[in-house]
């Protein structure tokens, strides 16, 4: 059957297609070969069809000569066999208090849903490997308190040591690291996955840090999904703490994308992990569909100019 009747694939897809081709190019130039975080959790985590499209992101990523680096979180996972061994979730702060068993569960938790997103990357041809903050002493750690309070094993982190995560970008490997680490007993610690990558992404002098949320972005209004503002400076960032816009339980993500941005990271994006190839979206779109936080106005790349800083 001739391919022009078939009715599957019409003339205008195929030119929208190769219209988003042109316009990922200038992206895939300025961004190859340099190194990209991703923090994956939310409920990207739990959909299957979600899942398979962030790994295929990723894998992408990879394809088009950047270094992604996973950091994965668990927490829903984790609460899910805190409530099976008959034991109670709290949380302070948003932090898990986390005792001895607690702790062991998570590690559970954690290796598996590692090496679960080891094997999809490894599906899609593309070598990956699962490490946790305590390999290679990767993370190390001070015992985290909150006003005072004693959370149990969480981890405040003190010092990244990048030497195994290079070994496994310089080997062409996606690393894949579950957010433990170590304290100078040796002893070990959970530790907030946000935390973990804005701190792994700092110590790589990563180009662009990506978190997967369950929100659109930062909104002016955010009962209004079309207030969502495409790129802040730290500046505008600053204001609109200062303003009351950024409050609740998106102020710790924003506080750490404003953190990471000071210490060296070019991009950090807060993007919405319920929809499929979000990463691609923002990464290789003028417009993006997230909030992209940069240092100042002269940090837009130049093919950015006039879109996101109109």
């Amino acid at each position: 059957m001739d391919i022009k009747d078939s009715g599957k694939i019409s003339m205008d897809d195929m030119f929208l297609k190769a219209e988003v081709l042109v316009e990922a190019l200038p992206y895939i130039r300025d961004f190859n070969d340099k190194i990209v975080v991703v923090k994956y959790g939310g409920s990207a985590m739990i959909d299957k069809k979600l899942e398979e499209s962030m790994m295929k992101d990723v894998a992408l990523l990879k394809l088009v000569g950047m270094h992604p680096v996973i950091v994965h979180g668990g927490g829903k996972e984790i609460s899910k066999w805190v409530s099976i061994s008959g034991k109670e979730s709290q949380f302070v702060e948003g932090l898990r208090v986390t005792d001895s068993d607690t702790m062991e569960i998570a590690e559970m938790v954690l290796g598996k849903v590692n090496k679960h997103l080891v094997a999809m990357i490894e599906k899609l041809g593309v070598k990956a490997a699962g490490i946790s903050g305590k390999d290679g002493a990767t993370l190390k750690v001070d015992k985290k308190t909150v006003n005072g309070q004693d959370i149990g094993y969480v981890g405040q982190i003190r010092e990244v040591n990048t030497s195994l995560i290079k070994t496994l970008l310089d080997n062409d490997f996606i690393p894949v690291i579950a957010p433990t680490g170590l304290d100078d007993a040796y002893n070990t610690y959970n530790i907030n996955a946000d935390d973990a990558a804005c701190a792994i992404a700092e110590a790589l002098g990563a180009e662009k840090l990506a978190f997967m949320t369950d929100i659109e972005g930062v909104c002016k209004d955010p009962s209004d999904k079309s207030t969502l503002i495409s790129s802040l400076t730290l500046a505008e960032a600053y204001k609109m703490i200062e303003d009351g816009y950024i409050g609740g339980g998106m102020l710790p993500k924003i506080k750490n994308c404003i953190e990471a941005v000071e210490n060296g990271v070019k991009r950090v994006y807060v993007l919405d992990g319920r929809k499929e190839h979000c990463l691609l979206l923002e990464f290789f779109t003028k417009k993006g569909i997230g909030t992209a936080f940069v240092r100042d106005e002269n940090s837009y790349y130049e093919h950015e100019k006039g879109v996101l800083t109109d």
